[in-house]
């Protein structure tokens, strides 16, 4: 039997596989490590003080999730941003949304509506990428977990990792001043109980947003001038 002194030691530590692809996403989102960066096995481990066992499961997860890509003999890259891949993830946010604005709508009470309100109106302020992704994060557990519709909350949750190298994209091109308001909208709205109005305010909103990074992502890639965001 472990004793008092060493129990600690046959606990499960925090330097899993799991902890160390939470970490590069962390390093992403503060521009450590930006679309295009090899990610090393030896710097990692070295970072992140764990073996390279685990930083190779680390990375195979990213990969399956579209954060990373692996190639023979080169190493893990995080994967390149692309205005097809924008694109796609909005499609498929949207679609999840509305699946679950009906659902949840019954089940959220009046304090639910007022913390979701209270993340809206914060991110609109935030200029922290890691900040921004996690106060999202939370916001939209709010809908998905009183929709009690678990599979589609785990596939929203998938699609923000992968949306994770464009977090920092969002908050050069959206700063605070400019940010647009459209979780307020409709959360604002969806309280009141116009469920499809809410939807339909919130994306229109949404494609907008969509649209200048698919704008600024097109110019990078022609290498023109990118638009500035009004």
């Amino acid at each position: 039997m472990p004793t008092r002194e060493n129990a600690h030691e046959t606990q499960p530590t925090e330097k899993t596989p799991a902890l160390v692809v939470k970490r590069i996403r962390e390093a992403i989102l503060d521009e450590t490590f930006k679309p295009g960066d090899h990610l090393p096995e030896v710097e990692l481990s070295e970072k992140f003080e764990v073996s390279r066992s685990p930083v190779r499961e680390a990375l195979l997860a990213l990969e399956k999730e579209g954060t990373a890509v692996i190639s023979p003999y080169k190493g893990a890259i995080v994967k390149p941003v692309s205005a097809a891949e924008v694109s796609d993830i909005a499609e498929l946010r949207l679609a999840l949304i509305s699946l679950v604005l009906k659902p949840a709508y019954r089940h959220l009470s009046p304090a639910d509506f007022d913390h979701a309100y209270d993340l809206a109106k914060r991110l609109t302020r935030i200029k922290s990428a890691k900040e921004h992704f996690e106060c999202n994060r939370r916001f939209w557990d709010i809908v998905f977990g009183k929709a009690q519709r678990p599979i589609l909350r785990e596939v929203f949750r998938q699609l923000e990792d992968r949306g994770t190298r464009y977090e920092p994209l969002l908050m050069e091109l959206l700063p605070p001043e400019t940010r647009p308001h459209q979780r307020e909208v409709l959360i604002e709205i969806y309280r009141k109980g116009k469920i499809t109005e809410a939807f339909r305010a919130f994306r229109k909103m949404y494609l907008e947003i969509v649209d200048e990074v698919i704008d600024h992502l097109k110019s990078q890639e022609t290498g023109d001038s990118p638009r500035r965001v009004p």
